[in-house]
């Protein structure tokens, strides 16, 4: 039975039954120790002395195999000191708080200590007189000394994050959805275990959201392991496993180096572009489906690490691939027509139109024309299936009714609506058009469509995550049009209306405007939404596009307010996210210096003489009281990690600016990789 996060077996035959107060608090002891309770037996004893901890128990506890603390790298064993903790610092920090503190203050907390209470209680009134101390300090060593004290104060009774760097699959591998072998697909394990648990996580979070291939002929030609079958082979599933190792940040499997997230799927990417360079001689009708398919997935690969420009090289090169097939920007095809088998059927039309939904996904993110502008083959049925349950695997969260087809179907429709915005960009380039009346219909084109989608997909439904992040793709294309696109005229509404002021000033009306604040506040409360129900962590990596583009909406918005409850819970989220990825971790750097650039701005016309820096801090020492679970976001925002990589200190002043970077960090210069692909020198090469 599972037990804040541990799963406690009943003893062996012949043993007395367990007392479950005493099983929590050996959990809990466990925990705070970082002790392995991987085998013990016995009847409870706890026993502690100074640091260390000893435990006997006549049971069985061992770590639950969805959610493992770190402790089970470590060997069994009954008597483990606390690793990272040491009295002598522990007493030298405290004393320096007590020196620190006001008298009221530091007499609270020795009656905290003496009335022996719980730790987590002392360290939060320290965390709250220090708070305030620091707000009120004007000396900057003393700023910072306090700061540091605050930090190493929390340290002392953290939980062990949940982050083993060791794990046996296998206990996830028996719980995997879809069980499928290693060999003969990939060199690089020969563990069905990794490979099943790589494959259940890349059909969980990543598959759902695009749905370029067709999962079920997949997975039935994976378990055969017919290696020149056209629906699948290792060029492809080599593909597939690196992007699924970014779902696996928990695991030191999914890492060439463990904990480096720069190596994460290394090893299978290496494999896969090994083979690409085999496969890159295919050509017009000798191009094969699942070639095609291993493209499109190094394309999401290199734009979630930011291979320089191989994300834009990878959906151009997929994009040729799919007209030499003759399935886009072609004459119409009757498939039925055709001899082609029914799996063939259905999948190159899921490829057909998932490639469509990238290309339009990618181009009117960045305010690019879209290279795909028709499908040439129609697209899949759209069916009420109530039985194709979406399972949040791994973890812990009931399944519930996935809509797949009724997803791919919306996606589509969506897609055209972006496909016409993007265009508008190539249709319009003349200095000062008058586009109102084209972005009204764009407008009600996009409202109409999500008024029309089925109530299944209301929020208040909590659906499955795809549709969460398909309504955050909506509200992405509401704020892009009317903020960004259609050749930089903002406003579609009459040029009377009062434009809004200050530092952050557009042409943009203030009708426009609030429309697009509103739907950053949607993001934001459908971003809260994921994260309660399934984790952001995992979520798919256009879910940190929407967030940079709500945050910076509510950021250049006159009106923005740094401990804004929506702006805190992006920034937390972000913060999560973008740890995941280089791009994310340049990404957030940039982020947080032009916060740092807007608060200083608003402190000049202010006429307040405090550094950004120092206000940054001091807000986010305020907002533990408010809103205490985004404190963390908001003091790494303050804080400075250190990092020397470019492009540490640019700061986009505009979302213009930040689009320009995002695009340029994931994906490569469009300008650039056009120009190579026109010359006869050019070869695409990963390596």
């Amino acid at each position: 039975m599972p037990v804040d996060g541990w799963e406690i077996q009943p003893p062996g035959k012949g043993q007395e039954g367990r007392d479950p107060d005493k099983s929590r608090e050996v959990n809990c002891l466990a925990r705070k120790a970082e002790v392995n309770l991987s085998s013990f037996h016995g009847d409870f004893a706890v026993t502690r002395e100074g640091n260390q901890v000893q435990i006997t128990s006549s049971y069985v506890i061992r770590c639950s195999p969805v959610a493992p603390c770190q402790s089970c790298q470590y060997g069994t064993t009954s008597r483990v000191a606390r690793p990272s903790i040491h009295g002598d610092s522990l007493l030298d920090d405290l004393l320096e708080v007590l020196r620190s503190l006001h008298e009221q203050d530091a007499y609270s907390l020795l009656e905290l200590i003496r009335g022996n209470a719980p730790f987590d209680q002392i360290r939060g009134s320290i965390n709250h007189a220090l708070s305030r101390v620091r707000a009120q300090s004007d000396d900057e060593g003393s700023f910072r000394r306090l700061q540091a004290i605050q930090h190493s104060m929390e340290a002392y009774s953290r939980v062990p994050p949940f982050r083993p760097r060791i794990m046996d699959l296998r206990l996830l591998g028996h719980h995997a959805p879809y069980r499928v072998p290693a060999s003969p697909w990939t060199s690089v394990t020969d563990d069905d275990d990794l490979v099943s648990h790589l494959v259940s996580l890349y059909f969980t979070w990543d598959y759902p959201f695009y749905a370029f291939l067709d999962r079920r002929v997949l997975v039935k030609n994976l378990v055969v392991g017919n290696v020149s079958s056209d629906f699948c082979s290792p060029f492809l599933v080599n593909a597939l496993l690196a992007n699924a190792c970014h779902y696996s940040q928990y695991y030191s499997e999914a890492y060439a180096v463990p904990g480096d997230i720069k190596t994460m799927g290394t090893k299978f990417l290496a494999v896969a572009e090994q083979l690409l360079q085999t496969h890159q001689f295919e050509s017009g009708t000798n191009v094969r489906l699942a070639s095609l398919q291993a493209t499109l997935l190094l394309y999401e690969r290199y734009s979630m690490s930011g291979e320089d420009d191989h994300g834009y090289s990878m959906l151009h090169r997929a994009t040729e691939m799919a007209e030499a097939l003759g399935i886009i920007n072609s004459p119409q095809l009757n498939l039925d027509e055709s001899r082609m088998s029914e799996d063939m059927i259905t999948s190159i039309k899921r490829t057909a139109w998932g490639l469509f939904q990238i290309d339009t996904v990618v181009h009117a993110n960045f305010l690019r024309p879209s290279r795909v502008f028709e499908v040439s083959v129609i697209p899949i049925d759209r069916e009420t299936d109530t039985t194709d349950i979406w399972t949040p695997y791994p973890i812990s969260q009931p399944a519930r009714a996935s809509w797949l087809s009724q997803y791919f179907d919306e996606a589509c429709r969506l897609s055209v609506i972006a496909r016409d915005i993007s265009r508008g960009l190539q249709a319009h380039s003349d200095p000062d058009p008058d586009l109102r009346p084209h972005k009204r219909a764009l407008y009600d084109r996009l409202r109409r469509w999500e008024e029309e989608l089925p109530p299944a997909f209301a929020p208040a439904k909590k659906p499955a995550s795809h549709i969460l992040i398909l309504r955050m793709r909506y509200h992405a294309l509401l704020i892009n049009l009317l903020l960004n696109g259609l050749g930089g005229s903002l406003p579609f509404h009459p040029s009377h209306l009062q434009e809004p002021r200050g530092r952050f000033d557009t042409t943009a009306s203030t009708e426009a405007w609030d429309t697009a604040l509103s739907s950053a506040r949607e993001i934001a409360g459908l971003v809260r939404l994921h994260r309660e129900e399934y984790g952001i962590v995992r979520a798919h990596p256009y879910t940190m596009y929407t967030i940079m583009l709500a945050l910076f909406t509510l950021l250049e918005h006159p009106s923005f307010e740094l401990l804004d409850r929506d702006f805190l819970s992006l920034t937390s989220s972000l913060s999560v996210v973008a740890s995941c990825s280089r791009v994310g971790k340049n990404l957030w750097r940039i982020f947080r210096q032009s916060v740092r650039a807007r608060v200083r701005d608003q402190q000049v016309d202010g006429a307040d003489g405090v550094s950004s820096e120092r206000s940054l801090s001091r807000s986010s020492s305020l907002s533990t009281d408010r809103w205490a679970h985004y404190a963390e976001a908001l003091r790494k925002l303050a804080d400075n990690d250190g990092s020397e990589e470019s492009p540490s200190n640019y700061v986009a002043t505009s979302i213009g600016d930040m689009l320009g970077m995002f695009e340029t960090l994931s994906l490569g210069n469009q300008e650039d990789i056009q120009a190579r692909q026109e010359s006869s020198a050019f070869r695409f090469s990963p390596s």
